[in-house]
């Protein structure tokens, strides 16, 4: 089953939302939705001195991101997963 659009750009807004809030480099954080096969990704480019923001110690961050896309999925009878992009630093 494939997200209704509107509930994957709802998706793409909390995720932005979350990770805007936790990084210094606020312009560089962009979510790009993609759909492959039964899943939706959802692609997090962030800045290079931001990724371990977003990663967190062992990659806690990461992981309770990774949840609370699940917990949204699970509503929304959809799969998520959530890939984190490093943009290069000249950007």
């Amino acid at each position: 089953m494939t997200p209704q659009p509107e509930l994957a750009l709802a998706t793409q807004i909390l995720v932005t939302k979350i990770v805007v809030a936790r990084v210094d480099e606020e312009s560089a954080v962009q979510v790009m939705v993609e759909k492959s096969g039964l899943q939706t990704v959802l692609r997090l480019h962030v800045a290079a001195q931001d990724v371990g923001k977003v990663v967190g110690k062992q990659g806690r961050t990461a992981r309770s991101l990774r949840t609370v896309l699940g917990l949204v999925g699970q509503t929304q009878g959809v799969h998520y997963s959530l890939d984190i992009v490093q943009l290069p630093r000249d950007q």
